[in-house]
This record gives C-alpha cells, structure tokens and sequence, in this order.
C-alpha cells in the first residue's frame, strides 16, 4: 500500500519512525510530510527520514482563531501536495490538517492520541477510521469524541515504541559540551497557548529558578518555540543552554539527574527509563500520567511548597531495563493496517485489546 504519515510535533518523529520502518519492513510505501514546529523538520533530518515540510505552527500569539487559520492554510497545501499521488492510508498522531485534507480527498485516515482532554480531539477522532490509544485512555472520553467502537487500546505508552533496547551513548554529553560534573536538569516550558492549559506557566518558572539558585546545576532547555529561548538568554552559558540544533532526546534524558516539564512527551520518557521526573503542568492531567504518578515514575509540582520539597540531586541508581518496544511495534502495526487491512492483523494482533 502507499501510506502517507504526518508529523506534526517533535516527539512525534521518534514515536512514528518504528512504526515507519515496520510498515516499510512489510513492502509498503511510506511517504511523509512535516510540520515547522518545535525541531520537528530538524529532528526528521536528522533521523534520515526523507520528508516534504508543509506549513508551520501557529507560534504563541495571534489569538483565539490563529490556530485555525493556520490549520486551514495547511490543509490546502497539504490538499494541493496530495494532486497525483495514490494514497491508500493516512497516519498520525492527531495531525487536524491530515485528517481533513484525508477526509476531502476520501483517503482512509488513522490517528494515535494519548491526551484525553485535548478539545481537538472532537475533530482528529471523527474524522479517523480507527484511532490508537494507550490502555488507561477513558472509556468516557472514547464516546465523547465518538470513537468508541473504532478505537484499539495499546499496551504500555507511545514512548516504548522507540524506547525498547535503547542504550545511551556514554560520550553524549561530552559530544554536546555539556558538562559531565553537575547534576544536569532537562527542563522544557509550556505550550501555553494550548487550549487545554490553563495557566501561564508560573509553577514552570518557580522550577527553573529553584534550579538555577541550586548549586552544582547544569540545565539544558528545550524550548518548543524561538520566542520561549530568548526567556533565558540572560541566564551565563556555563549554566544553562538551549541546544542550537535537535538533540537525541533519550540519550540526553539517560544522562540527566531530573527531568522537569510541563506535561508532554519528555516526561513520559524519563518515566519510561526509570529518571526522576517531574510536572508543572498546569492543566487536567491525563490519565497515562496519572497512572504515572499512581506508579511513583511521576511526581507533581502543584504549589511553590512542592517546588521549594523537590530534590535536585544525581539519579541514585540505574535506567529502567529497556521495554519491549519491537512487541508494541508489531501490535501497533498491525492495528494500523488492520483499519483497511482486517486479514493484515497478525494471529495476536489486535484483538485482545479493542474497546
């Protein structure tokens, strides 16, 4: 078949690229578009994935409509990239653009999703044939975005599809310059401008000085817009930096002492290996990091005490042993396919863990 995988975020390049390569693996045709936003383009090249960049984010300002304009603008030009190409399948991890510009051009659409309070969701959710969730999405959310009877719960998070037998490089921090003496803090900043959050990223800030008037620190901050970066420019280079290019985000995460961020992908994964992680996000938490935090792997900041009770010191003990990623690659697979494909399924496939 000839799939089209859109990438729209970040994480979701290292999310998809097992998934890619599976799919590639089984004689199938993968072509993929990006998104500007947040090293995504970058981070793409850099995995050596061969991809059409198309439209950008819509950035931190413009107000309530600016993101729908911006969609909308990339839904043409993804509408006019789609002009002679044979696709049999479209795939993301909820692109909106994807699955209208899918929609319009009556291309099957599948989508992966692990937040269950994204508003959006009511759009990326109807618009697909199946959506992929991880095992603690809520049944109740599944039928309020009406896809109960078209979604596959998978097990473990969207982490351990790139996670499984990952081993850090032991020469990565000394090949970036950063320091290997200090506890190094990976911090990443808000996406305030979301419509699912619901401050303006104080709890963030408290974290970032309570790290910075901690002795001994080295932050790395991994800003998902330019205009964020500049926040911390005046912050002396032998104490923080903002990474001028896409850094391999678990190699990074494997070598720091805590992880801080508000929300999001990089928390998951310092929960996935075992680094001590922290959340300032100021939102409804999902129920993958609740589950986290039921689990010990997450840990809340929701007031100045939590910030000021936070222990900034060298990760006591080994990485989480690595999991069972090529097991939750096939399974994810085989329910992508199976949404056009039901024979595609393998004998396990699917079938255990359908809503």
């Amino acid at each position: 078949m000839h799939i089209w995988v859109d990438l729209v975020n970040s994480p979701q390049v290292l999310v998809l690229a097992p998934v890619i390569a599976e799919l590639q693996r089984r004689g199938h045709h993968v072509v993929i578009t990006s998104r500007d936003f947040a090293q995504t383009v970058a981070l793409a090249d850099r995995m050596g994935l061969v991809h059409t960049p198309l439209g950008r984010h819509a950035g931190a300002g413009g107000g309530r409509l600016a993101p729908l304009r911006v969609n909308l603008q990339r839904v043409l030009l993804l509408l006019r990239w789609l002009r002679g190409r044979r696709i049999d399948l479209a795939l993301s991890h909820n692109s909106y653009s994807q699955g209208l510009a899918a929609r319009l051009r009556g291309i099957p659409f599948v989508t992966m999703m692990d937040y269950e309070h994204h508003r959006a969701n009511h759009l990326a959710f109807r618009l697909a044939r199946r959506v992929l969730v991880p095992a603690p999405f809520p049944e109740a959310a599944l039928r309020r975005f009406g896809a109960a009877r078209k979604a596959v719960r998978y097990p473990g998070l969207k982490e351990e599809l790139y996670l499984g037998g990952f081993v850090p490089s032991p020469g990565f921090l000394r090949e970036h310059g950063i320091p290997e003496d200090r506890i190094l803090v990976v911090m990443r900043p808000p996406g305030t401008w979301a419509g699912y959050y619901h401050g303006e990223g104080a709890l963030f800030r408290a974290a970032l000085a309570r790290v910075l008037e901690t002795a001994g620190t080295f932050t790395v901050f991994l800003p998902r817009l330019p205009e964020q970066a500049a926040t911390v420019r005046d912050i002396p280079p032998d104490r923080l930096l903002v990474p001028a290019q896409a850094l391999d985000g678990p190699n990074l995460l494997a070598h720091a002492g805590l992880v801080i961020s508000a929300g999001g992908t990089m928390n998951r994964e310092a929960a996935a290996l075992g680094v001590p992680a922290f959340t300032a996000f100021e939102g409804r938490p999902g129920a993958v990091d609740r589950e986290l935090v039921a689990r010990g792997r997450l840990r809340l900041l929701t007031s100045a005490a939590d910030v000021a009770a936070m222990p900034i010191v060298r990760r006591a003990g080994p990485l989480a042993p690595p999991a069972a990623g090529g097991t939750l690659v096939t399974f994810v697979t085989d329910a992508i396919l199976a949404a056009i494909q039901p024979e595609a399924a393998a004998t396990r496939g699917t079938a255990g863990w359908p809503c």
